[in-house]
């Protein structure tokens, strides 16, 4: 097939990725991808620090969408101890067990909550009383309308199990309160999620058989027992993915940046990028752009012919980032009588109000190859803040004091067993659902007038998406060039329900 058309695609993140992969397999169009770093998969990237594999925020390959779980298996795949064993071969697919907890009050908790015998003996029984009566209080009597996101986990949760297990949590990653986030928050990453459902889900579980596969369609997300994960972390596939654009014609420009977006009418018609190394600018022509920067961004960089409400917007939007302090320890001192001491978990949500990490990853639960020496235990703790305030502004040094202050604070780990750290910050890891993002209708709608753009990803949505849902929004509207389809209400749509558009076709 012959390549007549150009698509710029701004952003090598798993959106931008995707959109280049399948504009190379199905149509004539070339993708040419602007990245303003050096790195390949934006927040699914792996940071190798001395052989320790960093995995920022934690990826679990899992989606109740067959076209995306097809898609990953087309790149990698599913270990085999026979054909691929992992020790002998690079590109595959780990099939790993799903645990996260929650540490409370210096104990741990099965997340989701489940109304087990170790769960009322932590609690006591006044405390699970008292969740019961609101829970139905709420429920069946009570439920608000649903203006914010306090009220959304109140009417599916009642207030006593907000309070206990959802408002500081929730809190200390968004840095404002519940009363001020819009419940679409709660649309998109708790969905079906409910008491009902995890109860139903824990009674089938004692009846069910487990099994070895990965067939869990019919389980709400965040109720997986198991999950697939590239052997090197979620970077390693999207390195595979870049490579194999370039294999197939696509361009990736590295070290680039999109400073401005040259539109006339209802289409874009090219973009000025700088060369972040010489400085130097180039123009480059398109016919399609797909752009998965930070709406803030894009539409400063349209200029001033935007609207000027639509301006107000989006300078109002708002934006958290990310701290991740790596740290190598020789083992971890928590205790944890389930397992015996030897912590299973995937990550541990600090619900402890009395320090600021918010989640802990166990990187060598993830896959073994993460970590170097596997007789170290190799950890990510997560902090939430904003660009500019305390945490962000102190130095490497400071920051890993505090992290490791912290690590002892709540009887994880002691200073002597620290081997070694590394502090990563990642800049608007989070689209806020607040500040101007109740007028982002407005955005939407602007948008959908120009013709050839394409908003796809988390931060080219400013929607909260998981992987799977910012592939889905690229193949989206990849299949709206296809399709002649000028109408992107499809793409918007993605993620909105309680399960993707996209399968109730299937």
């Amino acid at each position: 097939m012959t390549k007549t058309k150009t698509a710029l695609i701004i952003g090598a993140g798993p959106a931008g990725l995707t959109a280049a992969y399948e504009l190379l397999e199905k149509t004539d169009i070339i993708p040419v991808i602007i990245e303003t770093t050096s790195d390949i998969g934006g927040i699914s990237k792996t940071v190798n620090y001395k052989g320790n594999r960093i995995d920022i925020g934690g990826h679990r390959f899992f989606s109740k969408s067959d076209t995306v779980m097809e898609w990953w298996q087309k790149i990698l795949a599913i270990e085999d101890q026979k054909e691929n064993n992992p020790d002998k071969k690079d590109n595959v697919f780990l099939l790993r067990n799903r645990l996260s907890r929650i540490l409370f009050l210096r104990k741990f908790y099965d997340y989701p909550i489940t109304l087990s015998l170790d769960t009322i003996k932590k609690l006591g029984f006044l405390r699970i009383f008292k969740i019961g009566v609101s829970y139905f209080w709420s429920v069946l009597f009570k439920r608000k309308p649903e203006k914010s996101l306090e009220d959304f986990f109140i009417n599916r949760f009642g207030k006593e199990l907000y309070n206990t297990f959802f408002k500081s949590y929730t809190e200390k990653v968004w840095g404002v309160p519940c009363s001020e986030i819009s419940p679409s928050w709660g649309g998109q990453r708790v969905k079906g999620l409910s008491v009902t459902k995890t109860l139903l889900h824990a009674v089938k579980s004692i009846f069910k058989k487990s099994t070895d596969g990965i067939e869990q369609k019919d389980v709400e997300t965040s109720l997986i027992a198991k999950f697939l994960y590239p052997k090197y972390g979620p970077g390693h596939l999207w390195t595979v993915v870049a490579e194999t654009i370039e294999s197939k014609g696509g361009k990736i420009m590295f070290l680039h940046n999109a400073e401005k977006i040259e539109w006339q009418g209802n289409k874009v018609t090219g973009c000025v990028v700088k060369n972040m190394t010489t400085g130097e600018f180039q123009t480059i022509e398109c016919d399609y752009l797909f752009s998965t920067m930070p709406v803030k961004e894009l539409i400063a960089a349209m200029g001033n012919n935007v609207p000027a409400e639509v301006r107000k917007v989006s300078e109002g939007l708002i934006y958290r980032d990310f701290i991740t302090v790596g740290v190598l320890l020789n083992k971890v001192i928590v205790k944890d009588s389930k397992n015996e001491g030897d912590l299973k978990d995937n990550w541990i949500y600090i619900q402890e109000r009395d320090v600021k990490v918010g989640r802990i990853q166990i990187f060598n639960n993830w896959s073994p190859y993460m970590v170097a020496d596997s007789s170290k235990t190799w950890i990510g703790m997560e902090f939430f803040c904003f660009e500019g305030d305390e945490m962000w502004n102190m130095s490497e040094k400071d920051f890993t004091q505090f992290a490791i202050d912290e690590l002892e604070k709540i009887n994880f780990a002691q200073k002597s067993d620290v081997v070694d750290t590394v502090v990563i910050k990642m800049k608007k890891t989070y689209p806020c659902y607040f500040g101007t993002y109740d007028d982002f209708d407005k955005i939407i709608h602007f948008a959908e007038g120009v013709e050839n753009l394409f908003m796809v990803g988390r931060n080219g949505m400013h929607k909260y998406n998981n992987q799977d849902h910012s592939m889905l929004t690229a193949i989206t509207a990849v299949q709206n060039i296809i399709n002649n389809n000028t109408s992107k209400e499809n793409l918007w749509a993605i993620n909105l329900e309680e399960e993707y558009h996209e399968e109730k076709k299937n």
